[in-house]
């Protein structure tokens, strides 16, 4: 047999759900003799026995409730393929996949897709978050249609792709009002020798940062290293230690996290990235995040 005839299929399933000819005939809206003289076609181009009579019913045999089980799945994924056409909202909303790296704030990557969702257009955002590395596998694949990333696509990485710059922020530092008050001297002297969280490797930014502690001769206490933004921050709200985050962001980070802002270094500038398998942009949303940014985030 060289393919599947879906139609016996469908009679074979049908016969197998009611226990007889007569009741599937009844069903499809056929006389029994057509359905039993295409269960046998079905069979035979199988060559293999799908039922075996019980009484005045058909039971099915072993290699026929393993085929049963292929049929349900198939004619389950048929009806939820009908039911998404039935259905306009489905019909007339698009996905838009988004990875987000973990070294990117998430206030920043929230405010950068949000203008996604104000489209004319209506699209279903679908989020992401994870190592660049994985997620750049997962475009690769074009299961994402966009990346958020803190860097350019790593050379020793074969990905296809194209980094569009977004982009970019000084950093300051925070710490609480109690920690703070308990620092000697101006800023950034003030840090030495003081507990600070620092972000995790897979931060584009933290070898610029800790070549700027050494610069300055600020030799800090690291009391923790984070690969998630927002558990930094976490941790810097209780108290832990200092922390640097996008000066861009010092008002909300001020207010949600009830900290204070010590002091901007404008030589620390980290950048945030759209990473896309096109060179130009043209998906309504990346478009519309693009040029968002320019015009407000990063203004």
């Amino acid at each position: 047999m060289s393919s599947l005839n879906f139609k016996h299929l469908r009679y074979f399933w049908m016969v197998a759900k009611t226990g007889s000819i007569a009741r599937a005939a009844q069903q499809l809206h056929l006389t029994p003799q057509s359905i039993s003289g295409q269960l046998s076609e079905f069979a035979a181009s199988l060559g293999v026995e799908l039922f075996r009579r019980a009484g005045r019913n058909l039971e099915l045999t072993d290699t026929g409730r393993r085929i049963l089980g292929y049929a349900d799945d198939i004619f389950s994924a048929g009806d939820e393929l009908l039911d998404a056409v039935r259905d306009k909202s489905l019909v007339a909303t698009r996905a838009f996949r988004v990875g987000c790296a973990d070294s990117v704030s998430k206030t920043i990557a929230c405010r950068l897709v949000a203008p996604a969702l104000s489209l004319a257009e209506p699209v279903r955002l679908v989020c992401r978050e994870g190592r660049l590395a994985s997620l750049l596998a997962e475009l690769a694949v074009h299961r994402l249609d966009m990346i958020i990333a803190d860097r350019p696509i790593p050379t020793h990485l074969s990905v296809r792709g194209f980094n569009h710059l977004l982009g970019e922020s000084s950093l300051s530092v925070f710490a609480t009002p109690a920690l703070a008050d308990g620092l000697a001297g101006p800023f950034p002297a003030c840090m030495d020798q003081a507990p600070l969280l620092l972000p995790g490797e897979d931060f584009a930014i933290r070898a610029r940062l800790l070549q700027w502690l050494e610069k300055n001769g600020l030799r800090p206490r690291i009391v923790g290293e984070f690969d998630d933004s927002a558990m930094m921050k976490a941790f810097g709200q209780s108290g832990a230690g200092l922390f640097f985050a996008p000066t861009v962001l010092a008002g909300h980070i001020c207010g949600q996290y009830q900290v204070r802002e010590l002091g901007v270094v404008p030589s620390l500038v980290e950048q945030v990235f759209a990473i896309t398998t096109e060179r130009r942009l043209s998906h309504p949303a990346t478009v519309a995040i693009s040029e968002a940014a320019r015009a407000h985030l990063f203004s």
